[in-house]
């Protein structure tokens, strides 16, 4: 596909890498010829230096032929002028960052009025993330596929987990039909698991399921962390401010240590639920005073990874059972999953794999099309939810009789309300969400997994 990105600030730039990896050919436009030369020193795409408003850079960008255009700078109305401008220029689809908050509660009507295919906001999908979360506390990543029915949950095995040295057939027997451990990952190696696999201590394992068997599932193995009540969180940005209103709907009490006074003031009349504390929230001293040893959560989410890094390390010394940071840049994730941080979110990260989903649909909109899709394992699997249409190759037949391509595997069959964790005569039928985990391929329709039918 033809893509266009309009900004090469850090959400431009991963969704660069990303979207020329997985084949597209891709130009990104920004004013700064500075930042462009480590697009271009970095990345197999085309560069165009100028203003991603103006119709003679668009135009030499080859918005006429483009199949997408995604603007992502600092100014979300200069993403709806660059959106509205490609779209008459002949662009196919259009995508554009909006971020305030301002905009919030009109992205539905902004969405129509503007044509725009997509809305991306990284701090609104980053709050929603740490929230799941907050509602799933053993999970270190939990995505949500089948519209919210069916989850998939990142947990470490540790040394006290009944289900170590034990083979996935023996655990499925024992603890849970009707959940799946649909991938590993091991030593840094990501491994689609058959029922012979036995688990290990230190394996990171992917569960899927419905959440209240999830939940069943970890507490019978001996993983438990208590139940999430209320949250210190250290930032008021626009992640604390999405966080806060999604906390209220769940029932999680909150409080909010932010630096700028002014913007302490400005939370404190758009979150009235909210505990507002003017602060530094590395300050350990300030901690103990807001009684951080009482929370049972503390997220971390200052524009700083260095901030976030030294403030959740804080928490885990007063013992806090649940500590999540919002880290920018991945070198800093792997350290501070050595550093015993419980759960890292990266907004590039969240906002790449949501444009990959939307492309994936994009390339395959007459077949059985991509409907969610996550990037798993460190990034080295994939788990994908398709919608089997009603000429797809793979209804009413047996899965024992499917012969799959190495490094799939068919995970979950959503039928109706039905949520089944499949065995070899279950069969797909139309209208159904069929959820893989794959590791070595990049699907766009779900015929692509069928290597043969046993006949």
């Amino acid at each position: 596909m033809k893509i266009i990105i309009v900004g090469d600030g850090k959400v431009g730039y991963s969704l660069a890498d990303s979207l020329s990896a997985d084949g597209n050919e891709v130009t990104i436009i920004d004013r700064n010829m500075d930042t462009l030369k480590k697009t271009v020193e970095n990345l197999d795409v085309m560069c165009i230096c100028g203003n991603g408003v103006s119709t003679s850079i668009l135009i030499e960008s080859g918005v006429k032929e483009a199949d997408l255009l995604i603007a992502v700078t600092n100014s979300d109305e200069m993403n709806m002028v660059c959106c509205l401008t490609a779209k008459k220029l002949g662009a196919r689809h259009i995508i554009a960052r909006i971020r305030d908050m301002q905009y919030a509660d009109e992205l539905n009507q902004l969405t129509t009025d503007l044509g725009l295919d997509m809305v991306i906001n990284p701090e609104r999908a980053v709050a929603r993330e740490i929230a799941r979360i907050l509602e799933f506390p053993p999970a270190l990543k939990i995505e949500t596929f089948a519209r919210g029915r069916v989850d998939m949950v990142d947990i470490e095995v540790s040394g006290r987990v009944e289900i170590i040295d034990m083979p996935l057939k023996q655990v499925s027997r024992r603890y849970a039909h009707d959940i799946l451990i649909g991938a590993v990952l091991r030593e840094g190696r990501a491994i689609i698991p058959n029922g012979e696999f036995i688990i290990r201590e230190g394996d990171r394992i992917y569960i899927v399921g419905r959440l209240a068997r999830l939940n069943d599932f970890c507490r019978k193995i001996g993983i438990f962390i208590p139940k999430v009540k209320n949250a210190m969180l250290i930032g008021g940005g626009r992640v604390a401010y999405y966080l806060g209103k999604y906390l209220e709907d769940i029932g999680i009490g909150y409080r909010i240590i932010e630096r700028d006074h002014n913007h302490c003031a400005t939370l404190a009349a758009e979150l009235p639920s909210a505990i507002i504390i003017h602060g530094d929230g590395s300050d350990d001293s300030l901690l103990k005073s807001e009684n951080i040893g009482e929370m049972t959560a503390f997220v971390t989410v200052t524009g700083h990874d260095e901030d976030n890094l030294m403030s959740a390390l804080l928490a885990k010394q007063f013992g806090v059972p649940k500590v999540i940071a919002k880290i920018s840049r991945l070198t800093y994730s792997s350290i501070m999953e050595k550093l015993g941080i419980d759960n890292i979110v990266n907004p590039k990260q969240i906002t790449a794999d949501t444009i990959a989903q939307y492309v994936r649909g994009l390339e395959n909109a007459m077949g059985d099309p991509v409907k969610t899709l996550y990037r798993i394992v460190e990034g080295q699997a994939e788990a994908l939810e398709f919608i089997a249409n009603s000429g797809s190759r793979l209804l009413n037949i047996p899965l024992k009789r499917m012969v799959l391509k190495p490094g799939v595997l068919i995970g979950v069959i959503t039928h109706g309300n039905n949520i089944i964790i499949p065995h070899g005569n279950d069969k797909i039928q139309a209208g159904d969400s069929v959820i893989l985990i794959t590791t070595g391929h990049r699907f766009t329709d779900l015929n692509d997994i069928l290597e043969a039918v046993d006949k």
